[in-house]
């Protein structure tokens, strides 16, 4: 029975791959047949009203993609009695799950379309290299796992770094566009997006709504720490990175709110910051010595 259910899990994940490859066609189709040439003054301009069809099946592989793949989540845990959190295979699974969540949701309130592309081919990326590299069969939790705390501590974690890459991703996007404006006029495409400091403004939102609970994830690793080993606190490899990188985001949001830093400046804070975290999830999980070596490689 568990076997049938770790079978149905990779069919799962496999079809979300499909829809979200699906997805990054109609997102670049889209991009790409919106823009024309007028007649006038031969100067490209952008139509997306001719591509809104295109638009909307490319948000609709998106949520489907979405869905199958926390089927193929959920299932993976159910063929394994247990949340499905135990190997680096589950960690990236779910954390492309957390990210194009994050990208869905927020879609709701903000015009993130534009986002698309990158995030469809950003959680291919992730789901490609966690089937070809990183898959382990499913099988129980090594016993320093076994605790009511993995829940806590990693679904905080997972909800809170796709949060923080959705924020840096919006970053980086502001400092393409600020380096495209000072050497003239966005192109036809980049006139699209939203203003620089609509950017800058939505990237620091993010991340100001998710750090509390990234402190949280640090406390109930650290909770669970003295649980599991007797103390609170090793300076283990992941333990200093993510402390590393509450420090980082803890700065972005200090030279933002007391300093004043704005644009710029705070777009490449947020990413030092997201960068620390990315260091600690494939660096210090796959070849990182310490307690919390679970790659399973």
């Amino acid at each position: 029975m568990s076997r049938n259910w770790a079978y149905l899990s990779n069919y799962l994940v496999y079809s979300s791959m499909a829809l979200y490859a699906l997805s990054f066609i109609a997102h670049a189709f889209e991009t790409a047949w919106a823009v024309r040439v007028t007649t006038e003054d031969s100067k490209k301009n952008i139509d997306y009203k001719r591509t809104e069809k295109v638009a909307r099946v490319a948000t609709a592989m998106m949520i489907l993609g979405f869905v199958l793949l926390f089927a193929g989540v959920v299932a993976r845990g159910v063929s394994a009695s247990r949340v499905p959190w135990g190997n680096m295979y589950e960690f990236s699974i779910t954390g492309a799950l957390a990210f194009s969540g994050a990208y869905l949701i927020a879609l709701r309130k903000h015009d993130l379309r534009w986002l698309g592309l990158l995030v469809s081919i950003a959680v291919l990326l992730t789901l490609g290299t966690a089937v070809a590299v990183l898959y382990r069969p499913s099988a129980p939790l090594v016993p320093a796992l076994k605790s009511t705390w993995l829940v806590i501590h990693v679904s905080t974690a997972i909800i809170s770094g796709g949060v923080f890459l959705l924020a840096n991703a919006i970053a980086a996007a502001y400092l393409y566009l600020d380096a495209m404006e000072s050497r003239g006029e966005r192109t036809a495409w980049a006139k699209r997006l939203p203003s620089l400091e609509a950017l800058d403004q939505l990237s620091y939102r993010l991340v100001a709504f998710v750090f509390p609970l990234w402190t949280f994830s640090v406390i109930a690793g650290a909770i669970w720490a003295e649980s599991a080993w007797g103390r609170y606190w090793g300076w283990d490899p992941k333990e200093t990175w993510a402390f590393i990188t509450w420090v980082a985001y803890a700065a972005y949001l200090h030279a933002r709110v007391t300093v004043g830093w704005r644009g710029r400046k705070a777009a490449w804070l947020c990413l030092f910051a997201g960068s620390t975290f990315l260091f600690n999830y494939v660096y210090v999980n796959i070849w990182g010595t310490g307690k919390h070596t679970y790659s399973g490689l």
